[in-house]
């Protein structure tokens, strides 16, 4: 019985970290287009603001002992704080630059390039039904872009660039955790700073410090508000997609988040007038088809492997 009770909190937790996930994915995807269309901040200054609160929020909970932190060499972070800079910067672009539905739907990308590095590089096995699913999912992706009315190849660029960059930061999250001994809050309060150090050097050489549209331009009252809520919830987003993917798997966490964008593009059409024509709703039907499907394959492999092990002597 305690064995059974210890599964329900654990999947009561994963559950919780899902919808939190949910939620502030959400928010932040509305949040940032609203902070571009009607404020015109800076996207690469926006992400060294999440950078540097998440880091502060950080800070804040070790102060507090929510978590107690663990000395890692910084050369077993480089390569994940590169790609934690790629990932956020890249995907902001790709939101800069294309609707709310074309950059959801390219995300979807995500999972199969995900499947792809971890059987390349990790020797993960994947059944048959499972990379079947991501055929649907794919085509739903293609007719989705290829019918945006609001196409266009820098913003396709930016979403295949954020795709690939998210894919080895989200395979590298896991990896390291386990690697180095270390839980999601951990992990990421000491690769935080080293992301907004190397942001902090690149922003000069793309953005404005100071005059129109600059980091420290006299912003409004609102503006300013805005981007702090933004860097608020930018937090909770990092540290849930940590909290996730170490507690389940790149793959799942992938899966799950494309869910939200049934969400994002009912919210992009009634927030901001994103135009969907019947293609793109056919897109959408084909990408949820092979949601469905691999989330239903996936509960009966996982079914089947507890009975295994149950049948076992």
């Amino acid at each position: 019985m305690a064995s059974l009770a210890e599964r329900v909190r654990g999947n009561g937790r994963i559950a919780a970290g899902l919808l939190l996930n949910l939620l502030v994915s959400i928010c932040i995807v509305f949040l940032n287009k609203w902070i571009y269309v009607h404020h015109g901040f800076p996207n690469m200054s926006l992400t060294l603001v999440h950078f540097v609160v998440t880091w502060l929020g950080l800070y804040l909970c070790q102060k507090l002992n929510i978590f107690a932190p663990k000395s890692l060499p910084p050369s077993k972070l480089l390569l994940l704080a590169l790609s934690f800079c790629g990932f956020v910067v890249f995907t902001n672009l790709s939101l800069q630059n294309n609707t709310i539905g074309t950059y959801q739907l390219a995300k979807a990308m995500t999972t199969p390039v995900i499947i792809v590095i971890q059987t390349l590089c990790y020797k993960k096995t994947f059944s048959t039904r499972i990379q079947l699913t991501l055929i649907p999912i794919t085509l739903g992706v293609i007719l989705n872009s290829y019918y945006d009315v609001k196409f266009n190849f820098l913003g396709m660029v930016f979403a295949a660039l954020g795709v690939l960059v998210t894919s080895l930061y989200q395979v590298w999250v896991g990896a390291k955790q386990h690697e180095l001994q270390v839980n999601s809050m951990q992990l990421l309060y000491y690769q935080a700073p080293m992301s907004s150090g190397m942001l902090l050097v690149a922003v000069p050489f793309f953005e404005p410090l100071f005059g129109e549209g600059g980091l420290f331009s006299p912003w409004s009252v609102s503006a300013l508000l805005m981007v702090l809520l933004s860097g608020v919830i930018a937090f909770m987003v990092n540290l849930s997609i940590y909290w996730i993917i170490g507690n389940t798997s790149p793959v799942t966490y992938n899966m799950f988040g494309h869910f939200k964008f049934c969400i994002t593009l009912f919210g992009g059409y009634v927030l901001f007038k994103d135009p969907l024509s019947v293609n793109q709703c056919l897109g959408m039907l084909c990408t949820l088809f092979g949601i469905l499907a691999y989330t239903h394959f996936k509960l009966n492999e996982q079914e089947g492997s507890k009975s295994k092990l149950v049948q076992r002597p």
